[in-house]
Protein backbone atom coordinates (compact mmCIF):
# COMPACT_ATOMS: atom_id res chain seq x y z
CA UNK A 1 0.00 0.00 0.00
CA UNK A 2 1.23 3.58 -1.14
CA UNK A 3 0.60 7.02 0.60
CA UNK A 4 0.06 10.23 -1.50
CA UNK A 5 0.08 13.38 -0.18
CA UNK A 6 -2.38 15.89 -2.50
CA UNK A 7 -1.11 19.33 -2.28
CA UNK A 8 -4.49 21.25 -2.74
CA UNK A 9 -5.91 19.62 0.71
CA UNK A 10 -2.43 18.62 2.31
CA UNK A 11 -4.84 14.80 3.00
CA UNK A 12 -3.52 11.83 2.24
CA UNK A 13 -4.74 8.91 0.20
CA UNK A 14 -4.14 5.67 0.48
CA UNK A 15 -3.93 3.12 -2.53
CA UNK A 16 -4.04 -0.32 -3.24
CA UNK A 17 -1.74 -2.08 -5.24
CA UNK A 18 -3.63 -2.95 -8.32
CA UNK A 19 -5.07 0.68 -8.18
CA UNK A 20 -1.47 2.20 -8.25
CA UNK A 21 -0.24 -0.12 -11.11
CA UNK A 22 -2.93 0.69 -13.13
CA UNK A 23 -3.17 4.64 -12.98
CA UNK A 24 0.62 4.65 -13.89
CA UNK A 25 0.22 2.96 -16.61
CA UNK A 26 -2.55 5.25 -17.74
CA UNK A 27 -0.06 8.48 -17.16
CA UNK A 28 2.77 6.81 -19.67
CA UNK A 29 0.95 5.54 -22.34
CA UNK A 30 -0.98 9.12 -22.36
CA UNK A 31 2.78 10.69 -22.40
CA UNK A 32 3.76 8.58 -25.68
CA UNK A 33 0.55 9.56 -27.01
CA UNK A 34 1.23 13.41 -27.14
CA UNK A 35 4.55 12.59 -28.14
CA UNK A 36 3.33 10.79 -31.39
CA UNK A 37 1.43 13.53 -32.34
CA UNK A 38 3.49 16.45 -32.00
CA UNK A 39 7.52 15.58 -32.63
CA UNK A 40 9.85 17.58 -31.55
CA UNK A 41 13.52 17.45 -33.34
CA UNK A 42 16.54 17.31 -31.88
CA UNK A 43 17.90 19.84 -34.27
CA UNK A 44 16.36 22.64 -36.37
CA UNK A 45 17.47 22.21 -39.58
CA UNK A 46 18.10 25.59 -41.84
CA UNK A 47 14.89 26.63 -43.57
CA UNK A 48 15.36 26.94 -47.37
CA UNK A 49 14.39 29.95 -49.36
CA UNK A 50 13.19 29.43 -53.09
CA UNK A 51 15.46 30.95 -55.62
CA UNK A 52 14.17 33.81 -57.38
CA UNK A 53 14.36 34.25 -61.37
CA UNK A 54 17.48 36.20 -61.46
CA UNK A 55 18.82 33.13 -59.70
CA UNK A 56 17.42 30.97 -61.65
CA UNK A 57 20.17 32.28 -65.07
CA UNK A 58 23.10 31.34 -65.62
CA UNK A 59 25.69 33.77 -64.30
CA UNK A 60 27.45 36.43 -66.68
CA UNK A 61 31.15 35.64 -66.99
CA UNK A 62 33.89 37.86 -67.92
CA UNK A 63 38.17 37.54 -67.85
CA UNK A 64 38.12 39.20 -64.17
CA UNK A 65 35.89 37.62 -61.81
CA UNK A 66 35.01 38.77 -58.16
CA UNK A 67 34.34 34.99 -56.84
CA UNK A 68 31.25 34.89 -54.14
CA UNK A 69 31.40 31.38 -52.47
CA UNK A 70 27.73 31.32 -51.56
CA UNK A 71 27.17 31.94 -55.45
CA UNK A 72 29.88 29.57 -56.72
CA UNK A 73 30.40 31.95 -59.71
CA UNK A 74 31.33 35.40 -60.48
CA UNK A 75 30.04 37.85 -58.03
CA UNK A 76 26.68 40.31 -59.35
CA UNK A 77 28.07 43.19 -58.51
CA UNK A 78 30.88 43.01 -61.10
CA UNK A 79 30.50 41.75 -64.05
CA UNK A 80 32.98 42.95 -67.18
CA UNK A 81 30.55 42.80 -69.97
CA UNK A 82 27.84 44.26 -68.56
CA UNK A 83 29.78 47.23 -68.04
CA UNK A 84 31.23 47.20 -71.92
CA UNK A 85 27.60 46.89 -72.67
CA UNK A 86 25.89 49.97 -71.28
CA UNK A 87 29.28 51.93 -72.16
CA UNK A 88 28.86 51.06 -75.77
CA UNK A 89 25.38 51.48 -75.72
CA UNK A 90 25.62 54.97 -74.02
CA UNK A 91 28.29 55.99 -77.07
CA UNK A 92 26.01 55.17 -79.43
CA UNK A 93 23.44 57.37 -77.89
CA UNK A 94 25.87 60.11 -77.16
CA UNK A 95 25.07 62.99 -79.72
CA UNK A 96 27.86 65.61 -80.20
CA UNK A 97 27.06 68.30 -82.49
CA UNK A 98 30.01 70.69 -81.59
CA UNK A 99 33.09 70.37 -83.71
CA UNK A 100 34.72 73.46 -82.41
CA UNK A 101 35.74 71.81 -79.37
CA UNK A 102 37.43 68.15 -78.73
CA UNK A 103 35.22 66.14 -76.37
CA UNK A 104 36.09 62.28 -75.38
CA UNK A 105 33.65 59.35 -75.87
CA UNK A 106 34.06 57.50 -72.89
CA UNK A 107 34.83 60.93 -70.38
CA UNK A 108 31.97 59.65 -67.85
CA UNK A 109 33.68 56.74 -67.24
CA UNK A 110 37.34 57.60 -67.50
CA UNK A 111 36.47 60.68 -64.97
CA UNK A 112 37.22 60.17 -61.26
CA UNK A 113 35.73 62.53 -58.33
CA UNK A 114 37.52 61.70 -55.58
CA UNK A 115 34.69 63.19 -51.91
CA UNK A 116 38.04 64.16 -50.06
CA UNK A 117 41.50 65.62 -51.14
CA UNK A 118 42.86 68.11 -53.35
CA UNK A 119 41.60 67.13 -56.40
CA UNK A 120 38.16 67.74 -57.74
CA UNK A 121 37.97 65.49 -60.46
CA UNK A 122 40.59 63.59 -62.71
CA UNK A 123 40.47 62.69 -66.57
CA UNK A 124 42.50 60.31 -68.02
CA UNK A 125 41.88 59.73 -71.97
CA UNK A 126 43.29 59.24 -75.39
CA UNK A 127 43.94 60.40 -78.66
CA UNK A 128 44.72 58.55 -82.01
CA UNK A 129 44.87 60.00 -85.24
CA UNK A 130 45.92 57.68 -88.03
CA UNK A 131 45.61 58.34 -91.86
CA UNK A 132 46.76 55.97 -95.31
CA UNK A 133 48.48 58.31 -98.62
CA UNK A 134 48.93 58.00 -102.20
CA UNK A 135 51.13 60.18 -103.35
CA UNK A 136 51.22 60.57 -107.22
CA UNK A 137 54.25 62.48 -108.88
CA UNK A 138 53.76 63.40 -112.56
CA UNK A 139 57.19 61.85 -113.13
CA UNK A 140 58.71 59.11 -110.97
CA UNK A 141 56.56 56.08 -108.75
CA UNK A 142 53.70 56.17 -106.79
CA UNK A 143 54.09 55.65 -102.98
CA UNK A 144 51.71 54.71 -100.65
CA UNK A 145 52.08 54.35 -96.97
CA UNK A 146 50.06 54.14 -94.00
CA UNK A 147 50.78 56.42 -90.69
CA UNK A 148 49.80 56.47 -87.45
CA UNK A 149 49.90 60.19 -87.17
CA UNK A 150 49.77 60.52 -83.43
CA UNK A 151 48.70 58.31 -80.10
CA UNK A 152 48.23 60.62 -77.01
CA UNK A 153 47.42 60.10 -73.62
CA UNK A 154 45.94 63.57 -71.78
CA UNK A 155 45.58 63.86 -67.63
CA UNK A 156 43.38 66.33 -67.36
CA UNK A 157 42.89 67.38 -62.96
CA UNK A 158 40.77 70.03 -61.53
CA UNK A 159 41.58 71.10 -58.21
CA UNK A 160 38.99 71.86 -55.25
CA UNK A 161 37.43 74.39 -55.76
CA UNK A 162 37.89 74.26 -59.57
CA UNK A 163 39.70 77.61 -60.14
CA UNK A 164 42.55 75.28 -60.97
CA UNK A 165 43.61 72.99 -63.40
CA UNK A 166 45.94 71.14 -64.94
CA UNK A 167 46.87 69.12 -68.11
CA UNK A 168 50.03 65.97 -68.49
CA UNK A 169 49.80 65.34 -71.98
CA UNK A 170 52.36 62.07 -73.28
CA UNK A 171 53.53 61.50 -76.86
CA UNK A 172 55.20 57.99 -77.26
CA UNK A 173 54.44 58.53 -81.53
CA UNK A 174 56.83 61.65 -81.59
CA UNK A 175 58.85 61.62 -84.84
CA UNK A 176 62.09 63.15 -83.22
CA UNK A 177 65.05 61.03 -84.40
CA UNK A 178 67.93 63.67 -83.69
CA UNK A 179 67.05 63.98 -79.66
CA UNK A 180 66.45 61.64 -76.74
CA UNK A 181 63.38 59.94 -76.38
CA UNK A 182 61.98 61.03 -73.22
CA UNK A 183 62.38 64.94 -74.31
CA UNK A 184 59.28 64.93 -76.84
CA UNK A 185 57.87 62.44 -74.64
CA UNK A 186 56.41 65.15 -72.71
CA UNK A 187 54.08 67.59 -74.09
CA UNK A 188 51.56 69.23 -72.65
CA UNK A 189 52.70 69.77 -68.74
CA UNK A 190 51.56 72.85 -67.00
CA UNK A 191 49.34 74.21 -64.29
CA UNK A 192 46.43 76.64 -64.77
CA UNK A 193 44.61 79.12 -62.76
CA UNK A 194 41.14 81.24 -63.75
CA UNK A 195 40.94 83.33 -60.35
CA UNK A 196 41.06 86.43 -62.14
CA UNK A 197 37.76 86.76 -64.02
CA UNK A 198 37.57 86.52 -67.92
CA UNK A 199 41.84 85.56 -67.47
CA UNK A 200 43.64 82.59 -67.39
CA UNK A 201 47.17 82.20 -66.03
CA UNK A 202 49.38 79.04 -67.17
CA UNK A 203 52.89 78.53 -65.83
CA UNK A 204 54.14 75.39 -68.15
CA UNK A 205 55.09 73.99 -71.32
CA UNK A 206 52.12 74.21 -73.77
CA UNK A 207 51.35 75.46 -77.58
CA UNK A 208 52.32 79.11 -77.93
CA UNK A 209 49.40 81.04 -79.34
CA UNK A 210 51.62 82.15 -82.70
CA UNK A 211 48.76 82.47 -84.67
CA UNK A 212 45.53 80.95 -85.33
CA UNK A 213 45.88 77.45 -86.45
CA UNK A 214 49.97 77.32 -85.05
CA UNK A 215 48.31 77.36 -81.59
CA UNK A 216 45.39 75.22 -82.21
CA UNK A 217 44.75 71.58 -81.10
CA UNK A 218 45.37 68.85 -83.41
CA UNK A 219 42.23 67.48 -82.38
CA UNK A 220 40.24 70.43 -83.95
CA UNK A 221 42.03 70.87 -87.07
CA UNK A 222 39.36 70.98 -90.80
CA UNK A 223 42.29 69.03 -92.81
CA UNK A 224 44.95 66.19 -91.69
CA UNK A 225 47.78 68.31 -92.38
CA UNK A 226 48.37 72.05 -90.61
CA UNK A 227 48.50 74.66 -93.24
CA UNK A 228 52.69 75.45 -93.93
CA UNK A 229 53.16 78.43 -91.88
CA UNK A 230 51.94 76.52 -89.01
CA UNK A 231 53.66 73.21 -89.19
CA UNK A 232 57.15 75.26 -90.16
CA UNK A 233 56.94 78.38 -88.31
CA UNK A 234 54.99 77.72 -85.12
CA UNK A 235 53.32 74.03 -83.61
CA UNK A 236 55.93 73.65 -81.39
CA UNK A 237 55.68 73.50 -77.42
CA UNK A 238 58.20 75.77 -75.21
CA UNK A 239 58.21 76.68 -71.46
CA UNK A 240 57.18 79.77 -69.71
CA UNK A 241 54.78 81.87 -68.22
CA UNK A 242 51.22 82.54 -70.34
CA UNK A 243 48.53 84.54 -69.45
CA UNK A 244 45.35 84.78 -71.90
CA UNK A 245 42.10 86.68 -71.95
CA UNK A 246 38.67 86.49 -73.53
CA UNK A 247 36.30 89.07 -73.52
CA UNK A 248 32.91 89.99 -75.52
CA UNK A 249 34.51 92.22 -78.31
CA UNK A 250 38.40 90.91 -77.92
CA UNK A 251 40.99 88.12 -77.07
CA UNK A 252 44.88 88.01 -76.55
CA UNK A 253 47.49 85.78 -75.59
CA UNK A 254 50.33 87.18 -74.25
CA UNK A 255 53.88 84.87 -73.14
CA UNK A 256 57.47 85.06 -71.90
CA UNK A 257 58.88 81.60 -72.78
CA UNK A 258 62.24 79.63 -72.67
CA UNK A 259 63.51 79.75 -76.86
CA UNK A 260 64.14 75.59 -75.20
CA UNK A 261 61.58 73.59 -77.27
CA UNK A 262 60.74 69.60 -76.36
CA UNK A 263 63.36 70.54 -73.22
CA UNK A 264 66.22 70.05 -75.39
CA UNK A 265 68.06 72.61 -73.34
CA UNK A 266 67.56 74.42 -69.43
CA UNK A 267 67.24 77.96 -70.73
CA UNK A 268 69.33 79.01 -74.17
CA UNK A 269 67.57 82.00 -74.62
CA UNK A 270 64.28 83.88 -74.22
CA UNK A 271 61.04 84.25 -76.11
CA UNK A 272 58.25 87.06 -76.45
CA UNK A 273 54.48 85.71 -77.96
CA UNK A 274 51.71 88.31 -78.44
CA UNK A 275 48.53 88.48 -79.80
CA UNK A 276 45.44 90.28 -80.19
CA UNK A 277 42.25 89.30 -82.01
CA UNK A 278 39.57 92.09 -82.36
CA UNK A 279 35.39 90.47 -82.42
CA UNK A 280 33.12 93.16 -83.97
CA UNK A 281 30.09 91.12 -84.31
CA UNK A 282 31.07 89.83 -79.84
CA UNK A 283 27.89 91.69 -78.82
CA UNK A 284 25.30 90.81 -81.73
CA UNK A 285 24.84 87.16 -79.96
CA UNK A 286 25.46 85.69 -83.74
CA UNK A 287 22.35 87.04 -85.18
CA UNK A 288 24.95 88.15 -87.75
CA UNK A 289 27.41 85.54 -87.47
CA UNK A 290 31.07 85.35 -86.08
CA UNK A 291 33.57 87.70 -87.36
CA UNK A 292 37.24 88.03 -86.21
CA UNK A 293 40.17 89.54 -87.30
CA UNK A 294 43.50 89.63 -85.27
CA UNK A 295 47.33 90.42 -85.31
CA UNK A 296 50.45 89.46 -83.47
CA UNK A 297 54.30 88.78 -82.99
CA UNK A 298 56.94 86.33 -81.84
CA UNK A 299 60.42 87.94 -81.07
CA UNK A 300 63.23 85.68 -79.47
CA UNK A 301 66.63 84.67 -79.22
CA UNK A 302 68.25 81.22 -79.10
CA UNK A 303 71.77 79.93 -78.79
CA UNK A 304 72.65 83.41 -80.23
CA UNK A 305 70.81 83.63 -83.03
CA UNK A 306 67.79 85.95 -82.80
CA UNK A 307 64.29 85.57 -85.05
CA UNK A 308 61.32 87.80 -85.57
CA UNK A 309 57.94 87.07 -86.56
CA UNK A 310 54.36 88.46 -87.86
CA UNK A 311 51.09 87.69 -88.50
CA UNK A 312 47.94 88.26 -89.40
CA UNK A 313 44.31 87.03 -89.01
CA UNK A 314 40.59 86.90 -89.96
CA UNK A 315 37.58 84.59 -89.61
CA UNK A 316 33.89 85.05 -90.33
CA UNK A 317 31.16 82.37 -89.51
CA UNK A 318 27.72 82.40 -90.19
CA UNK A 319 25.36 79.05 -89.76
CA UNK A 320 26.94 76.39 -91.59
CA UNK A 321 29.67 78.39 -93.48
CA UNK A 322 32.72 79.24 -92.13
CA UNK A 323 36.02 80.91 -93.71
CA UNK A 324 38.69 81.67 -92.38
CA UNK A 325 42.32 83.26 -93.59
CA UNK A 326 46.15 84.15 -92.39
CA UNK A 327 49.82 85.30 -93.27
CA UNK A 328 52.58 85.09 -91.30
CA UNK A 329 56.19 86.35 -92.47
CA UNK A 330 59.67 85.93 -90.58
CA UNK A 331 63.24 86.93 -90.29
CA UNK A 332 64.69 83.64 -89.13
CA UNK A 333 62.16 81.08 -87.17
CA UNK A 334 61.88 78.75 -83.89
CA UNK A 335 59.14 76.60 -85.09
CA UNK A 336 58.27 72.94 -86.15
CA UNK A 337 60.95 73.38 -88.95
CA UNK A 338 63.55 74.36 -86.01
CA UNK A 339 65.97 76.91 -85.50
CA UNK A 340 66.80 78.79 -88.82
CA UNK A 341 67.91 82.06 -89.80
CA UNK A 342 65.92 82.05 -93.49
CA UNK A 343 63.73 84.81 -94.14
CA UNK A 344 60.36 82.96 -95.42
CA UNK A 345 56.71 83.73 -95.68
CA UNK A 346 53.14 81.89 -96.35
CA UNK A 347 49.52 82.24 -96.49
CA UNK A 348 46.77 79.78 -96.84
CA UNK A 349 42.75 80.55 -97.19
CA UNK A 350 40.00 77.92 -96.16
CA UNK A 351 36.60 78.12 -96.53
CA UNK A 352 33.70 75.02 -95.43
CA UNK A 353 30.33 74.29 -95.37
CA UNK A 354 28.20 72.46 -93.21
CA UNK A 355 26.13 70.22 -95.57
CA UNK A 356 24.65 68.20 -92.60
CA UNK A 357 25.21 68.20 -89.12
CA UNK A 358 27.93 65.37 -89.34
CA UNK A 359 28.94 66.23 -93.19
CA UNK A 360 31.31 69.26 -94.31
CA UNK A 361 32.68 69.84 -97.34
CA UNK A 362 36.21 72.25 -97.20
CA UNK A 363 38.53 73.95 -99.27
CA UNK A 364 42.30 75.65 -98.81
CA UNK A 365 44.67 77.42 -101.04
CA UNK A 366 48.00 77.02 -99.29
CA UNK A 367 51.22 79.07 -100.39
CA UNK A 368 54.90 78.64 -98.55
CA UNK A 369 58.01 80.56 -99.88
CA UNK A 370 61.01 78.65 -97.42
CA UNK A 371 63.64 81.84 -97.82
CA UNK A 372 62.35 84.78 -99.55
CA UNK A 373 66.04 85.39 -101.01
CA UNK A 374 65.84 82.67 -103.46
CA UNK A 375 63.72 83.23 -106.53
CA UNK A 376 61.26 80.34 -107.82
CA UNK A 377 61.02 78.38 -104.69
CA UNK A 378 57.48 78.71 -103.56
CA UNK A 379 54.94 75.53 -102.71
CA UNK A 380 51.42 75.90 -103.40
CA UNK A 381 48.91 73.04 -102.24
CA UNK A 382 45.33 72.88 -103.17
CA UNK A 383 43.22 71.01 -100.86
CA UNK A 384 39.87 69.55 -101.14
CA UNK A 385 38.36 67.55 -98.25
CA UNK A 386 35.40 66.29 -96.90
CA UNK A 387 34.73 65.41 -93.15
CA UNK A 388 32.04 63.84 -91.56
CA UNK A 389 31.25 63.66 -88.12
CA UNK A 390 30.33 60.90 -86.79
CA UNK A 391 30.46 61.99 -82.98
CA UNK A 392 32.04 64.99 -83.36
CA UNK A 393 35.84 65.76 -82.60
CA UNK A 394 35.25 62.22 -80.58
CA UNK A 395 34.77 60.50 -83.63
CA UNK A 396 35.48 61.53 -87.44
CA UNK A 397 36.35 60.23 -90.91
CA UNK A 398 38.71 62.54 -93.23
CA UNK A 399 39.06 62.85 -96.55
CA UNK A 400 41.20 64.95 -98.61
CA UNK A 401 42.73 65.40 -102.20
CA UNK A 402 46.15 67.26 -102.42
CA UNK A 403 47.79 68.78 -105.30
CA UNK A 404 51.33 69.73 -104.76
CA UNK A 405 52.47 72.57 -106.93
CA UNK A 406 56.09 72.98 -106.54
CA UNK A 407 58.24 76.03 -108.84
CA UNK A 408 61.58 73.82 -108.27
CA UNK A 409 60.40 69.83 -107.82
CA UNK A 410 57.97 67.61 -109.62
CA UNK A 411 54.37 68.43 -108.89
CA UNK A 412 52.08 65.78 -107.48
CA UNK A 413 49.06 64.20 -106.32
CA UNK A 414 48.16 63.28 -103.50
CA UNK A 415 45.23 61.00 -101.51
CA UNK A 416 44.86 60.80 -97.99
CA UNK A 417 42.01 59.16 -95.52
CA UNK A 418 42.02 59.46 -92.01
CA UNK A 419 40.07 58.61 -88.53
CA UNK A 420 40.38 60.51 -84.95
CA UNK A 421 39.01 58.76 -81.90
CA UNK A 422 39.16 60.43 -78.44
CA UNK A 423 38.24 58.07 -76.46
Amino acid sequence: MTTSLCACSQEVITLEPEVEHSFAQNILLSNVENTQEIPQPLINAPKVEEPSPMELQEPLRSSITDYDPTQGAASSQFFLFNAIKKAAQDVYNLEIERTDVPQALLKDYLTWKPETGPLESLHIWTAVQQNFSTTIPERGDTDSKFDVNLINVLIDGKFRGGKENFRIMLDPTHRSSHMPFMEPFFQDLYVETTRIPHTSILVGNSRPGVGIEGAQSPYTLAFINRSQISRNLANIRKFGVRVRGDYSLMDYDVGIYSSSTNFTAFFPGHEFDAWMNIKPLGKTDGKYGKLVTGAGLQSGEKHGMSYYLTGAYAGYEYKKFWTKFEYARSNGSNGGSGLTDRRSQGLFWTVAYHVTKKLEILARYDQFDPDREIKNNNQREYTLGANYYLKGQAMKLIFNYVYCQNDNKVDSHRLMMGTQFLL
